[in-house]
């Protein structure tokens, strides 16, 4: 199809029959914003504008877009094979991927259960705890604790577990019983503008324990927490958080599990926040970045403790849990060539490479109109806004509008903008969408 085909086709397309996730569909099909094409580290609209990639599309390629490793292997094992079912069957390329990602995880995890997405990832790693108490005689342990702001997809359990008010309202009557939440982490009083983690904070994982109090840890089944926060807005832990959380759950027989969907595949410098930051918890939830966005995938990584335990009972199947689509084979398939690309490239060092350079641009932000806080690690950045009279949210959306209208894709969250782009990123491209956004942000005022 040509570039004007393609362009005749878009202005001609209806727009009505798709309800599109996430998004103000009444807003958008007023004034459409569609990408084309996409490849390295810019995206092409319907027009054939080129449009630089500032979100790794949603916190997916972190390896670029349009890689052909990923697209050859794809092409070679749907040709090969498209599907085998995986219940009470096999096939080698999900346990080839399952032995490559152990060798990247922390130290112990050394199984992988396969899944779609990162809210399935979520849901699996929670019946994957009570599950694991189960099999050692504890099932009391039932009750889960997550966190005011965190995001865990958007499953019955993942919304239970997370903190986001607009993902909880609506369905609120129907989420998961026995869910606490511990405090969030973001402190604009004391934090604001800090460059990497905070200084002070880590006294807030402390309340895990009046929760142990309050509950009863003979109840309790796992704490689930992303080591950054990503949906919320770029939510860094304080100094010490993490290794408190462990602390207190290690103390208790309490599950720790991170929600690495996000942060996992080299977005704050190692393979896993949980390797940068010294703490290993007894499962990561994973998705994304696994297969650079090209095929939707996820996976569980878990503790070997875990997984034998559940192997203890009477013989049959341990855990009445799964997927149709888990470990496809040609999803399989791309996250194989992802990971060669994340190794051969050194993709993971680059982005700690690249920290230094990206902190100080985005900080230079600093002092431009109604900017409040700026946060960041690695490869992602946040910037605050104070809500504007017309409304929260207003100008978040009027800076990422901006923004994508002047060449670069940003992603707004409420009034914070959020940039985390594919670790490829060169420190022009930095600088490209850096003064983009504060040109924006000049102004949407």
């Amino acid at each position: 199809m040509s570039d004007s085909q393609a362009n005749m086709q878009s202005e001609t397309q209806s727009l009505e029959h798709y309800w599109m996730p996430f998004t103000a569909n009444r807003q958008f099909k007023s004034k459409p914003r569609m990408l084309a094409e996409a490849q390295g580290m810019y995206y092409k609209d319907t027009t054939g504008r080129p449009v630089l990639d500032g979100t790794a599309g949603l916190w997916c390629c972190n390896a670029g877009h349009g890689r052909k490793e990923i697209s050859q292997a794809v092409s070679k094992q749907i040709h090969q094979m498209d599907y085998a079912p995986s219940f009470q069957m096999g096939h080698p390329i999900a346990f080839e991927l399952a032995e490559r990602l152990a060798q990247i995880s922390p130290e112990g995890l050394n199984k992988v259960f396969f899944t779609n997405s990162g809210s399935e990832s979520v849901d699996s790693a929670l019946k994957i705890a009570i599950n694991y108490h189960r099999a050692r005689g504890e099932a009391t342990r039932t009750r889960f604790i997550g966190r005011e702001l965190g995001y865990h997809g958007v499953g019955f359990g993942g919304i239970s577990v997370g903190g986001i008010g607009g993902n909880r309202k609506t369905f609120s009557q129907q989420l998961l019983p026995g869910v606490d939440h511990l405090p969030h982490t973001l402190d604009m009083q004391d934090n604001a503008f800090s460059r990497g983690m905070p200084k002070t904070g880590a006294e807030k994982a402390d309340v895990l324990e009046q929760l142990v109090a309050l509950h009863g840890a003979e109840n309790i089944a796992a704490v689930i927490v992303e080591p950054m926060s990503g949906s919320a807005g770029v939510i860094l832990p304080p100094e010490g958080y993490l290794q408190r959380l462990r602390e207190i759950t290690k103390k208790y027989g309490i599950l720790l599990i991170f929600d690495e969907v996000i942060t996992g595949f080299g977005r704050v410098g190692d393979a896993f926040a949980s390797q940068r930051w010294g703490v290993t918890p007894d499962m990561i939830t994973t998705a994304k970045a696994l297969n650079n966005g090209a095929i939707p995938m996820g996976a569980v990584l878990i503790d070997d403790a875990i997984y034998d335990a559940s192997m203890q009972g009477p013989d049959g199947i341990e855990l009445f849990h799964g997927y149709t689509y888990s470990g496809h084979p040609v999803a399989a398939a791309a996250a194989i060539a992802t990971l060669d690309i994340y190794q051969n490239e050194q993709l993971f060092e680059r982005s700690r490479e690249l920290e230094g350079y990206f902190e100080e641009a985005v900080h230079s932000l600093k002092g431009l109109p109604n900017i409040i806080d700026i946060r960041n690690i690695g490869l992602v950045g946040g910037i605050q806004f104070s809500p504007s009279e017309e409304g929260v949210g207003k100008r978040g959306f009027g800076i990422f509008e901006h923004c994508f209208a002047n060449g670069t894709l940003v992603r707004a969250t409420a009034d914070i903008i959020a940039i985390s782009p594919p670790l490829i990123i060169d420190k022009q491209q930095i600088d490209q969408i850096v003064n983009t956004l504060g040109d924006a942000i000049r102004a949407v005022g």
